[in-house]
């Protein structure tokens, strides 16, 4: 098996990884925490916000950009391939910008709002924090589908 067709293979399977977390947080978790009262939501989001921090989650997020570069790199010269590739990348990162320009810094506001027991207004922070989350989230869910079918374009273009 080539280096080209491992890396190709690498970049969807973590691209597919990142897509579904997003899109889980999309149609799942976001909106069951909608359903719920405020303490619940700002508390819940703290700790999710703090484990998320690991090894497993960061490979995948930072491995389908990087990825993503090498199988470009690795295409030159390879017009349909490194097209669907050079759009797979152009996706990623419109997620990673979002990520860390937008949902990071929202989920540190609310980290910096302290526990949970300690908040005065639940409500104002679940408020400067839910809507524009979520909402950005959407973008970085689509931007993510749109890498991951990109790629799987890169694979049945090869």
């Amino acid at each position: 098996m080539s280096s080209r067709l491992v890396a190709l293979a690498g970049a969807t399977f973590t691209s597919g990884l990142m897509a579904g977390v997003f899109f889980a947080y999309a149609c799942s978790v976001m909106p069951g925490l909608a359903a719920t009262d405020a303490r619940t939501l700002v508390g819940t989001m703290q700790s999710i916000n703090r484990k998320i921090l690991n090894g497993w989650f960061l490979a995948a997020f930072l491995g389908a950009p990087v990825l993503t570069a090498l199988v470009a790199a690795l295409h030159l010269g390879d017009g349909p391939v490194l097209a669907w590739t050079l759009a797979a990348l152009v996706a990623h990162l419109v997620m990673f910008g979002v990520t860390t320009r937008i949902n990071v810094p929202l989920n540190n506001q609310l980290d910096d709002a302290g526990p949970v027991d300690g908040i005065g207004d639940l409500a104002a922070v679940r408020e400067r924090f839910e809507g524009p989350w979520v909402r950005w989230n959407l973008v970085r869910t689509v931007a993510s589908v749109a890498a991951f079918a990109a790629l799987i374009g890169a694979l049945l273009a090869r």
